[in-house]
């Protein structure tokens, strides 16, 4: 098997999406991945951020998870996004930082990268698949070559059974509603498996 490096990059405010990068972690890694789990920049004032208990414990929960760059976009061969919902879309800090690699994105340095993602929202129907088809749209742009979980695993339907990548429906309580954590490991060794192919036929 090819040796191969995953950037887990994840945007999270109550903590939801950081639990799902720490799975999609854990299952790269079972699946002998090099894994980075990075961050990406919070754009929201401080004082917003302490007036939500939630948002300022994962805020604090996070500061030492180093935060993504360019250049770990340019080290990773594959790359899975964890992002929650926001009107459909992704978050603005996720999409923040993905518009500011048009500079590694011409210079053709996202081509080929394997991609996947998950995502979270506050009902059902509130926009977790779009937000990930949205983000699949950004990386057609890439030229990156997206990996959906399709119906691969059994896991995926207890987890809500959408085929574009692991959602997760978040309670008034914050806490998750469905089952994700297996299906989230799934995606992730789906991942490194599609990325250790193409590597391996470099």
């Amino acid at each position: 098997m090819e040796n191969v490096k995953v950037a887990v990059i994840f945007y999270s405010m109550g903590g939801t999406n950081l639990q799902m990068a720490k799975w999609s972690q854990e299952g790269a890694e079972a699946a002998g991945a090099e894994v980075r789990l990075l961050k990406v920049d919070e754009l929201a004032p401080q004082s917003v951020i302490d007036a939500n208990e939630a948002w300022k414990a994962t805020y604090e929960a996070t500061k030492d998870i180093p935060t993504a760059t360019s250049e770990d976009i340019e080290w990773a061969d594959a790359i899975i996004f964890n992002t929650p919902t926001r009107f459909g879309g992704m978050a603005s800090q996720m999409k923040q930082f993905i518009d500011t690699q048009g500079g590694i994105w011409a210079q053709g340095k996202t081509i080929n990268k394997v991609v996947s993602a998950t995502s979270s929202a506050q009902n059902p129907h509130g926009g977790q698949e779009a937000t990930i088809l949205n983000l699949y749209t950004t990386m057609m742009h890439w030229g990156a070559i997206i990996v959906p979980t399709g119906y691969t695993d059994d896991t995926l339907f207890t987890a809500g059974g959408n085929p574009y990548g692991t959602t997760v429906t978040v309670g008034p309580d914050g806490k998750m509603i469905e089952d994700v954590e297996p299906a989230v490991k799934h995606q992730a060794k789906r991942t490194v498996s599609v990325a250790q192919s193409i590597a391996a036929n470099r």
